[in-house]
């Protein structure tokens, strides 16, 4: 083992060791307060005001000037300056932050000594009046205060950065106590959520719920994540979209439907795929998908009015402007970077010599619409980064979505894209049962070929396509890509509460569940 190596294990193990003398002289305080009759771990207490109502509610305060109404707080403790007969301490809530000050005098002896067995960490109820410091801090005088909580473990003194980006994933309850720019992500994830929710029922659409259980994983590409059901004695899959099942509620009447929640693919995980993760779709019928790219700009519009209050946001130091979107067909934004026209091709061995003019590589059973969709991926998707709706998609890659009229190789379908990412996908709807049913065969055929992620064949939804389904428009979001693009967030990581991650190895060479 080289000296860097065993430098690295003494200093963990001498933290380790620090941390265990801390942690056993916060559990003697817990039995010091449990001899004096406190019990450590509290009970309910009266909340009156957070820490930014009382800012705001008492800036009027002047100078060493006291209000006369008592104020009633509960957060964690995060500083404690002073030991003596006076301290002022910093108290943190759902809000953020302010000062507080505990006095002998006030508390008397009794209550001063429980006060001096707190530890920053603990959660606490305070009550008293609100005064300004001589150096202008608004502060709460404590004057009377409960425990409730006592924190066993210390906070950590540095949880913030890139060298501890692993531990605050693993561990995202001290991060959210830690670095407050992070709970101020998810508020803001909360309101997105909203607003798209908000939108969506002022404009008539009716949220619902499809199972997260099926015996068929459809409405999209993807690797499926399997399960079994033991009374019936059967697999299931988790469920890759909630296409299929939405467009079945269309057929039955409901004619502008969406459903909000988590899909499952079993794929990589990197800054853009978690393998559970947040997607809106939309369906409405009589409407196609030049509707339904007007909801998409729509939905991203409200969500950055009312998160950030405009639609001009910076994202990794680049201004992009959600109002100012482009359209553009696949085969003309191919065009536009490589000079090449696969639609003009006549055979599948004059697209491939395009590729290959290109440099950009395919499969053997790609058919001209797969190498287009190669040369696109390949030679555009990534220079994508203000708004661009990216219409025309092959037939070949596109199995759910209507043909265009004038050009069969290419269906009436869009995806969004903002800084190089898609953000979201959205078609005209096939609702010819004959057409689907033949397009379903053609990807059992890409399944055999050995694409595992061709879509399976599902005749009970071809059963519900020849009762009839109306013109629809469809959408899929990916609300975790939202969230990232409208709070300036790197990773889908910085986004969820809890990604997934690989096992921790432990020193015995376990290793202990995410």
């Amino acid at each position: 083992m080289g000296e860097e190596k065993l430098a690295d294990k003494k200093q963990d193990a001498v933290q380790k060791e620090d941390l265990n003398d801390l942690m056993r002289v916060r559990r003697e305080k817990m039995e010091k307060f449990r001899e004096m009759g406190v019990a450590p771990f509290g009970h309910r207490y009266e909340v009156t005001h957070h820490a930014q109502e009382v800012l705001d509610a008492f800036a009027r305060l002047g100078d060493e000037e006291e209000a006369a109404e008592e104020v009633r707080l509960a957060g964690r403790l995060m500083a404690i300056r002073g030991h003596g007969k006076a301290s002022f301490a910093v108290l943190m809530d759902l809000s953020g932050r302010i000062q507080i000050y505990f006095k002998l005098d006030v508390l008397g002896e009794e209550k001063y000594k429980e006060f001096k067995l707190l530890d920053i960490g603990d959660i606490i109820g305070v009550a008293g009046p609100v005064f300004r410091t001589r150096r202008g801090e608004l502060t709460v005088r404590v004057d009377d205060f409960d425990l409730l909580s006592k924190s066993l473990r210390p906070l950590p003194e540095k949880f913030h950065g890139l060298k501890d980006v692993e531990m605050r994933y693993r561990q995202r309850y001290v991060d959210l106590i830690m670095n407050p720019e992070v709970k101020n992500t998810f508020v803001a994830r909360t309101k997105i959520i909203q607003a798209i929710r908000r939108y969506l029922d002022e404009r008539g659409f009716l949220e619902v719920e499809t199972p997260v259980m099926s015996t068929i994983a459809g409405g999209a590409a993807a690797k499926p994540f399997v399960t079994y059901h033991n009374a019936l004695n059967m697999e299931l899959y988790l469920r890759i979209a909630t296409e299929l099942n939405l467009k079945r509620l269309i057929v039955g009447g409901l004619e502008r439907v969406y459903e909000l929640g988590r899909v499952f693919r079993n794929e990589g995980i990197d800054v853009r795929h978690n393998p559970e993760f947040t997607s809106i779709e939309i369906y409405q019928a009589y409407a196609d998908y030049n509707d339904l790219m007007d909801v998409t700009e729509g939905i991203c519009c409200q969500a950055a009015m009312d998160v950030l209050g405009t639609t001009v946001i910076r994202y990794e130091d680049t201004e992009i402007d959600l109002a100012k979107i482009k359209r553009i067909s696949m085969n003309d934004a191919v065009k536009e970077a490589t000079g090449q026209d696969f639609l003009s091709a006549k055979t599948v061995e004059e697209a491939r010599a395009m590729a290959d003019t290109i440099g950009v590589s395919y499969e053997p059973q790609h058919g001209i619409g797969g190498i287009l969709n190669e040369a696109f991926e390949a030679k555009v998707e990534d220079s994508l980064i203000q708004p661009t709706f990216i219409t025309g998609h092959p037939t070949e890659i596109s199995p759910l979505a209507k043909r265009n009229p004038e050009n069969p190789l290419i269906t009436d379908r869009f995806e969004f894209y903002v800084y190089g990412r898609e953000l979201a996908n959205g078609f005209t709807e096939l609702n010819d049962p004959i057409d689907q049913e033949q397009r379903f065969l053609d990807q059992v055929k890409q399944r055999e070929a050995g694409d595992d992620e061709a879509h399976p064949m599902d005749r009970d939804y071809i059963t519900a396509m020849e009762y009839g389904l109306p013109p629809t428009g469809g959408l899929g979001i990916g609300v975790d890509r939202l969230v990232m693009l409208l709070t300036d967030s790197p990773s889908i990581r910085d986004v969820l509460f809890f990604p997934h991650m690989r096992p921790e190895a432990t020193r015995d060479g376990a290793a202990t569940e995410e």
